[in-house]
């Protein structure tokens, strides 16, 4: 496919952003912010759980997330991946998983709008065919 092409079926289609649970809040920011420079956009979720989304400098980004107690320590048996998610860039949330929807995906997060840290997006999310979560995420 050549590049810029558009996709025709999700309406600014790309990526946004990769969900990643930190397993130590201070290395993982220590990474992303300091060693790899990208840059904060905003900052959400409660105190316990913070949630950070960083540009990574072409308009993609790494959203952390702050581990709880449930969360395993770095270099332990990780019950699950620490890739939660994977966000697709949309310019209509709605319209994107009214699409997925017609083609029997499971929509698990019906679209709603939100305010992330001053940052004003509709999300939804849907489950893929092999169990992975994917976001549509809309930046107003």
């Amino acid at each position: 496919m050549p590049v810029g092409t558009k996709n025709q079926a999700i309406p600014g289609c790309g990526t946004h952003h990769v969900a990643i649970q930190s397993r130590d809040w201070d290395a993982s920011l220590q990474l992303y912010r300091d060693v790899l420079g990208m840059k904060f956009v905003a900052e959400f979720g409660p105190e316990e759980r913070r949630i950070m989304l960083l540009d990574a400098g072409d308009g993609s980004h790494i959203e952390l997330f702050q581990p709880t107690g449930e969360t395993p320590s770095p270099g332990g048996e990780a019950p699950n991946d620490p890739v939660t998610h994977v966000a697709l860039a949309t310019t209509d949330t709605r319209a994107a998983i009214e699409h997925v929807r017609a083609h029997g995906y499971e929509v698990t997060v019906e679209p709603k709008d939100l305010n992330l840290g001053g940052l004003d997006v509709t999300i939804a999310f849907f489950k893929g065919p092999s169990g992975e979560v994917i976001e549509f995420f809309q930046v107003h």
